[in-house]
């Protein structure tokens, strides 16, 4: 049984094979660059429209950090979007969190969502854990759209495009940041957070899902 999910007959695992041509073409096709999370991505879209960001006091920020990387880092875009592909060669998303919140679209293929609510949890509790399957099979409780919030980390694996099967043309999605993603409000889950925020069990089942080391 999972010890994060009470409705799983076993841990949560990745799910890994041979990668086909048909992949290699998709990524090809839609000009994908490896992903510093896992898998592809590439940007589709940037709102030209500037918002104030909504991460600094009055969307405000001092002269020493106003301008990062040559960026008003004052402002965000209203809003970004990528296609983002994990596929058997390349088949997990580690632990990561944006400060702003992501709606996610599915276009093809499966997976496995895990979001740690660590910012829920309260001084010396540990957070609660949230997993689904996102895919097609709606009657399975499969979802075709899902939201994650700020300040929440979140993984994601390539499970088999049918339950039972043992292979996967990728999972292919859209994910829509509001406001637009900067990497300055993002940042991978660090190896020391995960066992204070999760039990020794779940720790065990999960940390695959952290980043390698250096």
């Amino acid at each position: 049984m999972s010890a994060c999910d009470p409705t799983l007959t076993s841990p949560i695992r990745p799910f890994f094979a041979a990668e086909s041509p048909a992949v290699q073409e998709l990524i090809a096709r839609l000009n994908l660059l490896k992903h510093p999370e896992g898998g592809y991505y590439v940007e589709t879209d940037r709102d030209p429209l500037r918002v104030p960001s909504p991460f600094r006091p009055n969307g405000t920020a001092s002269t020493s950090e106003k301008y990062l990387g040559g960026k008003d880092e004052s402002t965000r875009s209203a809003s970004t979007t990528i296609y983002y592909l994990l596929t058997p060669g390349s088949p997990k998303g580690i632990f990561h969190r944006n400060k702003a919140r992501t709606i996610h679209t599915l276009h093809r293929g499966r997976g496995r969502y895990v979001v740690i609510h660590a910012d829920e949890a309260q001084e010396a509790q540990k957070a609660r854990i949230e997993t689904f399957v996102v895919g097609h099979d709606m009657r399975a409780g499969e979802r075709l759209q899902w939201l994650v919030e700020g300040d929440k980390y979140k993984a994601s694996f390539l499970l088999p495009d049918r339950d039972g099967a043992a292979e996967s043309e990728g999972l292919l999605i859209s994910e829509t940041v509001v406001p637009g993603f900067e990497f300055s409000d993002h940042n991978f889950m660090p190896p020391e957070v995960l066992p204070q925020l999760v039990s020794p069990e779940q720790y065990e089942e999960l940390k695959w899902l952290l980043p390698e080391p250096n």
